[in-house]
């Protein structure tokens, strides 16, 4: 009878129970009784898991279903459970396409309200929660406790199979996907299945980047890939104070700083930092390459690899650099050429204090101090300090030559050969001596001529003592101890310790005699400063000492200086009249 009664109110819209304290009104005196703890800060109910407290016990039995897992509320479509109705309610829009709560400002419709408050507060840029650490801002509260674990590190997200870490709990379930290739997301109206959720049909890309013509599927991508226009870095290292676009990019430097490397290789011992590092690195071990060109067969470990490889084929340059617009295929060759913009050099040997760019490049280095040579050919037994060397030593023995020049014909064993030789043809000379002015198409060729004015010889022979300016001329007189002769003749099979010795020797098959160039008006080698030509290369190299001023030779009684050997042993004779003794 007193339910019927109550339900007739309800009819007549009658409230006969006022709140003492709001005048808040109510059907029933027991609704009253429950408004009222509204006012009160009592909280009687206390959770027997946890130290918080209610006013209401059905708020805590609610609350206790956190700790037990109770989720009554089962979505009867795909069996997904929940602690509230409401949750099931808002989950059911998923279902229907329901999507109920319009903005009004840019007409974006979503499916639970939640979801469009936080939305609307992007409008109104309200982002009144603060980080103390770094000085992010964000709209919920909630959104700085997460971030904080990027400072704390705690209670982050591992995977267990490459290490890999995520402040959410469902970025971590829908990176396992990857590794399990489960694909749980499908497309109702393709068919097509997804690792992720945001990913399901999304072949549009709606987000255009305002600097370039780049679009994304997702504005996260998006806001990152803007970063590269606006230079925003907001990922600050506390130690050094050098910044990153990303936040994975931090995590890896970091790792410089505390040196820790946990993840031994037990092949062959070697230390990473990351795990994901050491799988990539035990696939050297096994030899799996999974990723193949189907071009030219060539595998690779890595999927991104195989996708910079690509643009050899394609002819495809994407990444530029923005000071002086030189493209490039890989990405990691776009990083070392900015370096040399930059001059960032942050490796530095302990040993002699040369600097360099990668810290690949100062470990090669590192081996010139221990003497370590850990790349052996399996035909002669030579070894050498770096693999690409051996890769080159190697096409000696098979004859091979894959890089040919275009404009003669002739065939090289290595790319910057080749790229060294057509500057014969266009003249460039890039490299210049700040001393005298003299140009060079070579870099090397640069550093061997600046100790002709420091008289530097670096490079020592451990067997006789003997000095040498250039490494190479170093190993090539190694080869007298040795008895190496790598270099024979394809006709007669007579060997030579010297490249320049074998063309010369070739010469006599072919009748071709340096004598004979007397008798010809051919003059090839023509200067680079005036009309002169000459017969001869070496006529050449004398004659421009004139315009560079270079004096190479100089009496050690007088300090005189001269352009050619015979001008000083001439001065010697009539003039110091002391001991010949040549010196350059």
């Amino acid at each position: 009878m007193a339910a019927l009664k109550i339900h007739q109110k309800r009819h007549s819209g009658v409230k006969d129970h006022a709140c003492s304290e709001c005048g808040k009104t109510f059907f029933t005196y027991g609704a009253m009784k429950v408004h009222q703890t509204v006012h009160t800060t009592e909280t009687p109910y206390k959770c027997s898991h946890c130290d918080k407290r209610f006013k209401r016990s059905e708020y805590l039995r609610i609350h206790e279903r956190i700790h037990t897992g109770e989720k009554p509320y089962t979505c009867d479509q795909c069996g997904k459970s929940f602690r509230l109705k409401e949750m099931l309610n808002q989950h059911m829009n998923i279902h229907s396409g329901e999507k109920p709560y319009t903005c009004d400002q840019c007409g974006k419709n979503f499916t639970q309200k939640g979801n469009l408050i936080k939305h609307m507060k992007r409008h109104t840029e309200e982002k009144q929660h603060t980080c103390d650490q770094c000085g992010k801002t964000f709209v919920h509260k909630g959104n700085l406790k997460d971030h904080m674990r990027i400072h704390t590190g705690e209670n982050l997200h591992t995977c267990d199979q490459c290490g890999k870490t995520f402040v959410f709990k469902g970025n971590l379930k829908d990176h396992m996907n990857i590794h399990t290739g489960e694909k749980p997301y499908t497309c109702d109206q393709c068919g097509k299945s997804f690792r992720q959720k945001g990913t399901v049909h999304t072949t549009e890309a709606a987000y255009k980047c305002s600097h370039c013509d780049k679009r994304f599927k997702r504005s996260d991508y998006l806001r990152i890939h803007e970063r590269i226009h606006s230079g925003e870095k907001p990922y600050t290292c506390d130690q050094c104070g050098k910044s990153f676009r990303l936040k994975e990019m931090l995590n890896r430097h970091m790792d410089i700083h505390n040196g820790e490397k946990p993840h031994t290789c037990d092949q062959c011992g070697k230390n990473f930092r990351q795990k994901r590092n050491l799988i990539k690195h035990m696939k050297r071990h096994t030899g799996e390459k999974q990723h193949t060109c189907d071009q030219c067969g060539k595998g690779f470990l890595d999927k991104g690899n195989l996708k910079d490889h690509m643009n050899i084929h394609t002819g495809e340059k994407p990444y530029s650099c923005d000071q002086c617009g030189r493209s490039f295929a890989h990405k990691g060759n776009l990083f070392k050429h900015i370096k040399r913009h930059t001059g960032e050099k942050p490796h530095t040997c302990d040993q002699c204090g040369k600097s360099f760019a990668e810290k690949a490049t100062l470990n090669e280095h590192m081996r010139i101090h221990t003497g370590e040579k850990p790349y052996t050919c399996d035909q002669c037994g030579r070894s050498f300090t770096q693999r690409g060397t051996l890769i080159a030593h190697k096409k000696t023995h098979s004859g091979e030559k894959s890089y040919t020049c275009d404009q003669c014909g002739r065939s090289f064993t290595q790319r910057g050969t080749l790229i060294a030789h057509k500057k014969t043809h266009s003249g460039e000379k890039s490299y210049t001596c700040d001393r005298c002015g003299r140009s060079f198409t070579q870099r090397g060729n640069l550093i061997a001529h600046k100790k002709t004015h420091s008289g530097e010889k670096p490079y020592t022979c451990d067997q006789c003592g003997k000095n040498f300016k250039r490494k190479e001329s170093l190993h090539d007189h190694m080869r007298i101890h040795t008895g190496e002769k790598p270099y024979t003749c394809d006709q007669c099979g007579r060997s030579f310790i010297r490249r320049v010795t074998l063309y010369k020797h070739k010469k006599t098959h072919t009748g071709v005699k340096q004598h004979q160039t007397v008798h010809t008006t051919e003059t090839p080698y023509k200067c680079s400063h005036c009309e002169k030509s000459f017969k001869r290369s070496t006529h050449l190299q004398i004659h421009e000492r004139i315009h560079t001023g270079e004096k190479p030779y100089h009496c050690h009684s007088c300090g005189k200086r001269f352009t050619q050997l015979y001008s000083l042993i001439c001065h010697k004779l009539h003039v110091c009249m002391s001991e010949i003794t040549v010196s350059r």
